[in-house]
């Protein structure tokens, strides 16, 4: 039986709630308490939370948790990280005490371009098209001064325009190229605007060019659209020390870690399977962060990855070194970030983490941003080329398996110093629950009798 429904968006939340509840759970009532549950007692916050996206029921949580201890070009920060994936955030706060004791990380921006691009088809002659281009083009900067007046006034702005000729890929496919800068803001909506007034400009221009024939005015604009590739929006983390400061007392040889490492770090860079896992946990970190600043982290990973196959070859985006007995270990990775508008006013708890790492510039959460993700990059490498991962994460996710078996707080006391000296897997868990209830039943038939 077809559940479509015609006019859902014109319903009130309440009638929205209802219909899911009744079509899609055996138990309408409970559903709709749950989804009820995680509504925000202040309306007006709940108003402001429903209206960020269309069709809201709900909301829905994740933790916002921070790490510590990160120094970054001499300046302390503690950073908001929102994550639900356990041992992220003791990760990033574990590698940033490590480098905070051995100097920090070191960040340089490298680039904060931004682009986008109008993709048309033209059918002509080439160099007419060129030649009409090169006329045209101070056009497109001034039928959008209207658009740039505000950016400009900011330091911002169009760089440049280029007429890109892609017929080689593509029959008659054509694209105006461009580069800006926006400053604080991520750009989207601004960069957005400027393509479809080229566009515009673009085919206005075409149909009054005498030099063009009947077919060549007719330019057909397919779409005008910024790319989240930003190849030129780019930020340098790294830290570095000499080999013997690797060393934390705990029986670990530096020198052989450090080799380790660096192999670690190479196999990523030539092995895909492994660079897609490795570049995961970078993003473990970045975006992380990203969400808790209010920025685009779809757009961010896109970018990222994309930027991790420039070579043709998908690639580790971190890199290790070990020349004259320092080990360096660093990361350029493209970020596309804002610090005003979107969510960045709306979002309370997005303010809320501005504030926290001092209401950075665009280009500042850049860098705060990438050390986050070096940081996380790092302390996945020295865990998996010493203890293993599991370790780690899975005393870690202890408490998320403990949660899902409804423990007791006596029960989880229990198991966690049970397991501080052995090893947690999920069944082993369940096993030592289940031992542990047996003797409470015991204990509690002894009483009774």
């Amino acid at each position: 039986m077809s559940k479509a429904i015609a006019g859902f968006s014109k319903l009130s939340k309440e009638e929205k709630i209802n219909w899911i509840a009744n079509e899609y759970f055996t138990n309408p009532a409970d559903a709709i308490a749950l989804l009820k549950k995680y509504w925000n007692s202040d309306e007006s916050l709940q108003k402001l939370h429903d209206e960020f996206i269309e069709n809201t029921i709900t909301n829905f949580y994740l933790p916002l948790g921070v790490a510590p201890n990160f120094t970054i070009n001499g300046r302390e920060y503690t950073i908001p990280m929102a994550v639900e994936e356990s041992s992220v955030v003791a990760a990033a706060s574990k590698a940033a005490k490590f480098w905070a004791q051995r100097g920090g990380f070191k960040t340089v921006i490298l680039g904060t371009e931004k682009i986008g691009q109008v993709h048309f088809l033209y059918k002509g002659d080439k160099e007419k098209l060129t030649s009409f281009f090169n006329t045209i083009k101070s056009k497109f900067f001034e039928e959008t001064e209207s658009i740039t007046k505000n950016m400009q006034k900011r330091g911002g702005g169009i760089l440049d325009i280029v007429l890109k000729d892609k017929t080689d890929s593509l029959d008659n496919y054509y694209q105006l190229h461009a580069t800006f800068e926006t400053k604080d803001s991520m750009g989207a909506n601004f960069i957005n605007s400027c393509l479809e007034q080229f566009s515009k400009t673009l085919k206005n221009e075409a149909q009054n060019n005498n030099a063009f024939t009947e077919e060549e005015k007719q330019i057909q604009v397919i779409m005008s659209i910024l790319s989240n590739y930003v190849p030129n929006c780019v930020v340098r983390a790294e830290v570095s020390c000499p080999v013997a400061d690797l060393s934390e007392g705990n029986g670990v040889d530096p020198v052989e870690f450090a080799e380790k490492f660096v192999t670690a770090v190479k196999i990523a860079e030539i092995e895909p399977f492994r660079a897609v896992t490795h570049n995961k946990g970078i993003m473990n970190g970045i975006d992380s962060v990203v969400v808790a600043t209010g920025n685009d982290f779809r757009a961010i990973e896109a970018g990222v990855h994309a930027y991790a196959a420039k070579s043709g070859t998908y690639s580790s985006l971190s890199h290790a070194k070990i020349e004259n007995d320092i080990f360096t270990f660093w990361m350029d990775i493209p970020l596309a970030l804002g610090t005003v508008g979107g969510l960045t006013t709306l979002h309370p708890l997005v303010k809320l983490s501005l504030e926290m790492l001092g209401n950075p510039t665009a280009k500042e959460l850049m860098q705060i941003i990438a050390v986050t993700g070096l940081a996380q990059n790092f302390a996945a490498l020295r865990s998996l080329t010493t203890t293993g991962i599991q370790q780690g994460h899975m005393k870690m996710h202890l408490m998320n398996i403990l949660n899902q078996l409804e423990a007791t707080d006596s029960e989880k006391q229990q198991t966690v110093r049970h397991f501080e000296k052995n090893t947690v897997t999920h069944a082993a868990v369940v096993d030592f629950i289940k031992d542990l209830r047996k003797v409470t039943a015991k204990d509690l038939e002894k009483d009774f009798l």
